[in-house]
């Protein structure tokens, strides 16, 4: 988009635009969301940027009314397999705050200055201007749905002092820690913020419809026991699971149902400090920061696809809250992925009703499992022979999976689909899957939703073997 071309989506209010770009206005000193409410601005008093951090760092601080921290990611980092694309999930996931800039460049295989540089050419912003901002943003929830001490949050949402943490909350969004927590922005108030046993209540945004009844169909099919559970009827389901994040492990939830353009979800940390990760993983499994109006626009011309479009926008290509838990319930099914939680899994500090255990780690795994493709793959993850993290790289990761054996080309790819959240994938070779690119994941979805009858979850066989598994586990 050229700038003129975004001048008239903020004149407009449009919402599809909403974290794809931003909007400063020189006379103000405020940044917002394209579909800020509040009076448009001159054209000359309008600066555009690519991230929030970019804006931040020129010296605007969030607009109040539209919050412009709080909106989707944007589809283009699902997209680009480039380095500043996988920088970006990378930095999503806290790899920044966990291992500061060098590592981030080491996982990525650059220098330190390559990545500082082609992220500022692109962005606007290098690596610790992006992990701050995100670092801010959290913190601005912890303030408004906790009754943490600020000591705490600061540490918890990734500061290294007391100071940094006050100065960033000023800069931001013009204000003190206390005066953001007095205000409670996100309507939540006081009852919540003192129920402090019940978790951190969040809402995940997404970008224009979002087809929540398939994304939870299509997880309802394939729960394991202990790890994940769904309850409610059809349209107004939760769904629950464990994490394993790199500080400790969490119990998540989120609603099927919504009366806006976020889901309701709620956090349990036994660490703070995994608050961005497990957001984020959570937002990865759900498909959030996608682009329905891209997607649904392409797929459209498509005579095949055509009337399930128009009959189902914004069907999502959901991934993984954990990309190596999905390789092994890959190759071994959903079935066996529960017999494995239930002999290898790691026991919950504090049970939550049926869930009880996170995945095994690979590590266990190729030390304990008994099938040899699963110990194989099991090795590979642990030893970093086959990288999953948010940033790899998706064709290295394929090629790896591939040569382990008892994994083929479509388990593979199931893996890179779901497991590296790629939208551009076709396990399959599905007929005329090639003019759906760069969205060949969701006109998958959408083909294989549209030839397979509806099957609940409560109906569906228990699965035996790894060559008969659930097909609705790894669509």
């Amino acid at each position: 988009m050229d700038e003129e071309t975004r001048y008239e989506a903020v004149s407009s209010r449009d919402a599809r635009f909403d974290g794809e770009f931003f909007f400063a206005v020189e006379t103000t000193g405020i940044y917002c969301r394209p579909s800020c409410p509040a009076v448009t601005p001159k054209r000359k008093n309008v600066r555009f940027y690519p991230t929030a951090a970019a804006a931040q760092t020129h010296g605007f601080r969030a607009c109040r009314r539209c919050r412009p921290d709080a909106v989707p990611g944007s589809a283009e980092w699902n997209v680009r397999a480039d380095v500043v694309g996988r920088a970006m999930r990378m930095i999503g996931d806290g790899v920044v705050d966990r291992e500061g800039v060098p590592g981030l460049a080491h996982r990525l295989g650059y220098s330190s200055r390559q990545v500082q540089r082609q992220l500022n050419a692109e962005l606007g912003a290098g690596p610790v201007a992006l992990a701050r901002a995100q670092r801010a943003h959290t913190a601005r929830i912890l303030l408004q749905t906790t009754a943490l001490p600020v000591t705490e949050i600061a540490f918890a949402a990734g500061f290294g002092s007391l100071r940094q943490f006050n100065d960033t909350v000023r800069q931001i969004y013009a204000r003190t820690p206390s005066a953001l927590r007095a205000e409670a922005g996100t309507g939540l108030g006081i009852a919540v913020r003192q129920a402090g046993t019940t978790g951190i209540p969040l809402r995940l945004a997404h970008r224009g419809p979002y087809a929540a009844g398939d994304v939870f169909d299509l997880l309802a099919a394939g729960t394991v026991a202990r790890v994940e559970e769904i309850t409610g009827e059809p349209g107004r389901r939760t769904y629950r699971r464990t994490l394993r994040l790199p500080y400790g492990t969490a119990v998540t939830s989120v609603d099927e149902r919504s009366a806006g353009n976020w889901l309701d979800a709620r956090i349990h940390l036994t660490d703070l400090r995994d608050l961005t990760t497990a957001v984020q993983r959570l937002r990865r499994l759900l498909d959030l920061d996608a682009d329905p109006y891209a997607v649904d626009e392409l797929l459209s011309d498509d005579p095949a696809l055509a009337p399930d479009v128009a009959a189902r926008p914004g069907v999502r290509s959901p991934g993984s809250a954990d990309a190596e838990e999905f390789a092994v319930r890959a190759l071994v099914g959903d079935a066996a992925a529960g017999e494995l939680v239930e002999t290898y899994g790691k026991a919950l500090d504090v049970p939550c009703g049926a869930l009880t255990h996170v995945f095994p780690e690979p590590a266990v795994l190729a030390d304990a499992a008994g099938d040899p493709d699963l110990r194989a793959l099991a090795t590979a993850l642990a030893d970093g022979t086959v990288r999953l993290d948010a940033g790899a790289d998706r064709d290295e990761a394929e090629q790896a999976l591939c040569r382990l054996p008892g994994i083929g080309p479509t388990t593979a790819a199931l893996i890179r689909m779901r497991g590296l959240g790629d939208p551009d994938v076709d396990p399959y070779g599905t007929p005329g899957a090639s003019g759906w690119r760069p969205w060949r994941s969701y006109g998958v979805r959408r083909a294989r939703r549209a030839a397979q009858p509806q099957i609940s979850a409560a109906s569906q066989a228990p699965v035996t073997s790894r060559h008969a598994k659930s097909s609705t586990s790894t669509e």
